[in-house]
């Protein structure tokens, strides 16, 4: 068990060490106002403790990614421990770290608001259109997995049809209401069905000494997909993840002080690699490595294998707890997509949401369109969701490597990431089959002349903005508390 423990000790220096840098490089301003109380709103924008903060977090960002993407992911064998580890401290983290801070010095902008001042007018409206796309295929991927895993649950006793239409009742009441209301509330106890589904499963395989197969960089998926550019796709959450740009600005809204970031952002970034690396590791040990895991996914899919991993780990009582906790995350997830697509569009068109019916203007359109897709296939949804998700966070990681350049700080730590990111998401559009379906061959070199251009277009605006001294933050100088 020597490269499941160590990667999890990883994960935990990471933060100490490299989130601490993070953290010192961008420079914390612990007595700048944040949008908590510069635009509070009773709605969107309202100041919430550390701890709240930091949980709301942790289950905004947690769906089933660090779950479902790792059960995936172990198909290659323990090269996804070096991912995860790798992935989620200099990548994941950086990501989540710099998206939340810039938002919180730009009044809790979204990441469209951001690349358009960051990255351009034009990359404002691209953004707009990416994000909103990417929130509702997340709202309704995040419907039908867990209604399946209640269906499975449940042993078909309620239909599958009125379990989605529950979990889209809830959807409508927490993306509609004040933050304070029902996703301030009831997180709590979905995080606590959370850790008992993660410690527990964690712990058993620990205490147990479980054989779990140590580092190798061989490819040991069954059908022998490429490890580059299929892995880095596969495992998202849990790793790197556009979709946690989309997320981190509500709780930008909500924090009180700056130097609460590094635990808000950056440290339950940490948390979550610390899920995957759970599951990960679950999946290739129980099933006899990739093979029989392999057939078990195509039995059933990754909710057979949720269940069978907690239930063979913790017993049937509490594995069941387990499978409610996995439950609990794509629905934690899936309510403040909905959310945040909401708040998007409303900065988009300059809308205010101070009352209830405007929200619904823009909340009834959403929920139709994402009904309308839940007739479509979970296994393609899923892969659109896999590439615009990694595509986002590109565009995440490229504002962060703006908003350094121009700040004259080391913006190496969000374009390098960056950068291969680009390269990994175009390289998979490229070949794929719901892409432009080249040869892979053709695809690498391809792909490479696509980033290296676009990197070098990043300089040249960088150069262009820093010598215009662009503005990186919004003035609040003005303001005094009440």
């Amino acid at each position: 068990m020597y490269t499941f423990i160590i990667s999890i000790l990883l994960l935990i220096l990471g933060y100490f060490t490299y989130g601490k840098y993070i953290e010192k490089m961008f420079g914390v301003k612990d007595t700048r106002a944040t949008p908590a109380y510069v635009n509070h709103d009773g709605v969107d924008y309202l100041p919430m403790s550390t701890n709240k903060n930091s949980l709301i977090q942790l289950l905004n960002i947690a769906g089933v990614g660090p779950i479902f993407g790792p059960i995936m992911g172990a198909l290659y064998g323990p090269v996804a421990f070096l991912w995860i580890v790798l992935g989620c401290i200099f990548a994941g983290a950086v990501h989540d770290y710099l998206t939340g801070m810039i938002s919180i010095r730009n009044r809790g902008a979204h990441l469209p608001e951001l690349a358009g001042k960051f990255l351009g007018k034009v990359m404002k409206h691209v953004v707009n259109a990416f994000a909103i796309l990417l929130l509702v295929l997340v709202g309704t991927v995040f419907v039908t997995s867990p209604a399946s895993l209640i269906h499975n649950l449940m042993n078909g006793a309620v239909s599958l049809p009125i379990i989605t239409l529950v979990i889209f009742g809830y959807y409508i009441l927490a993306t509609l209401l004040p933050i304070d209301k029902i996703i301030g509330r009831f997180y709590p106890l979905f995080g606590a069905l959370l850790l008992i589904s993660s410690v527990g499963v964690g712990g058993v395989l620990i205490f147990q000494q479980v054989p779990i197969p140590e580092l190798t960089l061989a490819n040991m998926h069954p059908d022998n997909l490429p490890i580059f550019p299929l892995l880095f796709l596969t495992i998202t959450c849990g790793a790197l993840s556009g979709f946690h740009a989309t997320q981190t600005p509500i709780i930008s809204r909500t924090t009180q002080n700056e130097k609460q970031g590094r635990k808000i952002f950056y440290g339950m970034m940490i948390a979550e690699g610390i899920i995957a690396m759970v599951w990960a590791a679950a999946a290739m040990s129980l099933f006899n490595g990739p093979v029989g895991l392999n057939e078990l996914l195509a039995t059933g899919g990754t909710g057979l294998v949720v269940s069978e991993v907690a239930v063979a780990t913790l017993g049937a009582a509490v594995g069941t707890l387990a499978v409610l906790g996995v439950i609990v995350l794509p629905i934690t997830s899936g309510d403040t997509a909905f959310r945040s697509a909401r708040m998007i569009i409303a900065d988009y068109i300059k809308l205010s949401q101070v009352k209830i019916n405007k929200r619904l203007v823009i909340a009834i359109p959403l929920f139709i369109i994402s009904i309308a897709l839940t007739q479509i296939d979970f296994n393609i949804l899923w892969r659109y969701f896999s590439w615009a998700n990694q595509a986002t966070a590109v565009i995440a990681l490229f504002v962060g490597a703006m908003y350094l350049y121009i700040a004259r700080k080391n913006y190496w730590v969000a374009l390098i990431p960056g950068a291969f990111m680009l390269y990994t998401t175009t390289v998979y559009i490229l070949n794929a089959e719901i892409g432009f379906r080249m040869s892979m061959n053709m695809s690498y070199i391809v792909g490479a002349v696509i980033t290296a251009v676009l990197v070098i277009i990043f300089f040249s605006a960088a150069k262009k903005a820093r010598a215009e001294d662009m503005p990186l933050e919004v003035d609040v100088s003005d303001y005094k508390a009440a």
